[in-house]
């Protein structure tokens, strides 16, 4: 009973600490900020645990340890621990060292021993503070040392997202009772999968936890409303005192997180997201001519299990076409071939462009100018090709999916390309970039070794995914693309009716996101030189936002970004774009 009894009070001794800092903490932070939780049920457990967040600043373990019942005893970064002083309050609460940069040996076996115990590990999988790009929350790759530790414990992961917390590096957010909001989701317990070998094991709470904090994330920014400087951004933009080019003219006005953000004004913002407004409308009520149905939810199941173990070159794999090669050898201006996918519409298999040659033949280089969603009118297109052959290029102008000469009877041009049916639009997508791998091919046949790209919205989402699997690209310019699939699903307000129907076929966004290693342009990588690729963003655009293609610009480190004064829709970013190309000597 003695040595019982010695080991109870050690542990009381060694949680008094704990609960003074709790206490402190809890006083300190109740004064300034208000913490909204999501889940708190699931953080009520019992048993070891392995919680795993992502980390937006310094403030995030202290926060985190109030909205959870249980003691976290938090891994640290071991630098924090040469101070003496701090290092011996981080160890009276019982937080242990890590090292970021490889795996100790030490650190891994106490985080086994206590998980094993019967205790709770905090951890950060991210290695430090991530924002945008860098954050696993923007698709940026999860690193495996949890998936691993909970397989090797036997234990749980909570995955646990926070929202809000960076806005505290302002002075601003530390007056007394102004309670700055910060918001945290905690979700369901990971399984750590004993059952499975070590590797599969590890993939698939990887997978899983990957899966969570996209999800958790996309509730917490629905649920709550929340506005773009609500997200996470760096410590460094939050210290100084707006988030804001000094080079726009601006009104200051309040927003959720009760800081001040800017607004651009004038006439031209103001018409350019009316006229975006009004196409979202549009978009919306097209889309409630298509329902699903009880079955949609079993066939992405299916669809996106047989999709998400192939890589992209084998998902937009291409082969010859004899018909689309003797098209061109005999100098048709519209070419046709059957598409390698066959849909239920037999006008959309048949694949077609507009070949515009220049005088040097086909083996000079060709441009592919793809139009975007519903586009109205090929005219403007056809003048930019004749501008293209003057300069020595053959201009492609080709017929998306659903498009022009592919849209079934009874339906509007480029309406069924995107719908609910997610199945539909993904292998619209595929469709598009095979047949353009086809014409690639078949042209090479004929000599010309370099191709470009000039695409639009839709256009620029195909093309963003071509430049994931070609390489003879001289450049790809994408305007206004869509790149990133879970802001236009679940966030774009083009996607509204997309988003209810989707919840009426009990479809999360984690089903979905299995697929966005093939069809969301931010969560891969180009195969050509990034330094060739230049996006274009509309300051005003709240379709293809700009932080949406800043953030893809960032990951394909390398690539140029264009800015032009103008919403999604407009004229002027197609000349500044071909005004950029020739000053960067592309054309």
């Amino acid at each position: 009973m003695a040595p019982k009894q010695r080991n109870t009070q050690a542990v009381e001794i060694k949680t008094r600490p704990y609960r003074a800092g709790r206490l402190l903490v809890k006083l300190l932070f109740g004064c300034v900020a208000r913490v909204r939780v999501l889940g708190r049920e699931n953080a009520n457990r019992a048993g070891g645990f392995l919680l795993a967040a992502n980390h937006i600043s310094h403030f995030d373990p202290f926060l985190i340890s109030l909205a959870v019942p249980r003691k976290i005893d938090w891994m640290t970064m071991a630098e924090f621990f040469r101070s003496p002083v701090v290092g011996f309050l981080l160890r009276s609460v019982d937080a242990f060292p890590a090292e970021r940069d490889h795996a100790d040996r030490k650190t891994i076996r106490t985080a086994i021993e206590r998980l094993k115990g019967g205790r709770a590990i905090g951890l950060f999988p991210e290695g430090g503070i991530r924002d945008g790009a860098r954050s696993l929350l923007e698709g940026a790759p999860l690193r495996w040392g949890a998936a691993t530790l909970a397989h090797m414990a036997g234990v749980p992961i909570l995955p646990c997202v926070i929202l809000g917390s960076d806005r505290l590096y302002s002075g601003r957010h530390w007056v007394p009772f102004r309670h700055t909001l910060i918001w945290i989701a905690f979700g369901k317990p990971i399984s750590h999968f004993l059952e499975l070998q070590k590797s599969d094991a590890r993939a698939r709470i990887a997978f899983d936890l990957a899966a969570a904090f996209k999800n958790l994330y996309a509730e917490l920014r629905e649920t709550f409303q929340l506005t773009e400087d609500d997200l996470p951004h760096s410590p460094q933009e939050r210290m100084k005192h707006c988030r804001a080019s000094a080079s726009l003219a601006a009104d200051v006005t309040g927003n959720r997180s009760g800081c001040p953000t800017i607004r651009r004004h004038g006439f031209r913002g103001f018409a350019a997201r009316g006229i975006d407004g009004f196409i979202c409308g549009s978009f919306n009520l097209l889309h409630a001519r298509h329902r699903l149905n009880r079955r949609s939810r079993e066939e992405m199941e299916r669809y996106v299990s047989t999709c998400e173990r192939l890589t992209a070159e084998e998902y937009y794999a291409a082969h010859g076409d004899a018909a689309l090669a003797e098209a061109l050898r005999n100098g048709r201006i519209t070419i046709g071939w059957r598409s390698p996918i066959k849909t239920q519409f037999p006008a959309n298999n048949i694949a077609r462009a507009d070949f515009f040659r220049c005088g040097q033949g086909l083996s000079a280089p060709t441009v592919f100018l793809l139009h975007s969603l519903m586009s109205a009118s090929r005219i403007g297109y056809r003048r930019c090709a004749e501008h293209f052959n003057q300069l020595g290029w053959n201009a492609c102008f080709v017929h998306l999916p659903y498009h022009y000469s592919r849209v079934p009877r009874g339906y509007w041009n480029g309406e069924l390309a995107i719908t609910p049916d997610l199945i539909r639009n993904a292998e619209g997508l595929r469709q598009g970039v095979i047949e353009l791998r086809q014409l690639m091919k078949a042209l090479r046949e004929q000599g010309c070794r370099e191709f470009a790209v000039l695409a639009t919205s839709y256009g620029g989402w195909i093309g963003a995914l071509l430049a994931m699997v070609e390489c003879d690209l001289r450049f790809v310019a994408l305007m206004a693309p869509i790149v990133n699939i879970e802001h236009a699903i679940w966030e774009s307000p083009a996607a509204r009716f997309i988003r209810r129907e989707l919840r009426r076929a009990n479809i999360e966004p984690g089903v979905v996101a299995r697929h966005f290693h093939l069809s969301s342009p931010l969560h891969g990588r180009p195969l050509c030189d990034p330094d060739r690729v230049l996006f274009v963003t509309g300051e005003f655009d709240s379709i293809a936002p700009a932080e949406q293609i800043e953030a893809i610009q960032q990951k394909w480190r390398g690539s140029e970004l264009l800015r032009v004064r103008q919403g999604h829709f407009g004229y002027r970013m197609m000349r500044e774009t071909i005004a950029r190309l020739k000053q960067r000597g592309n054309l």
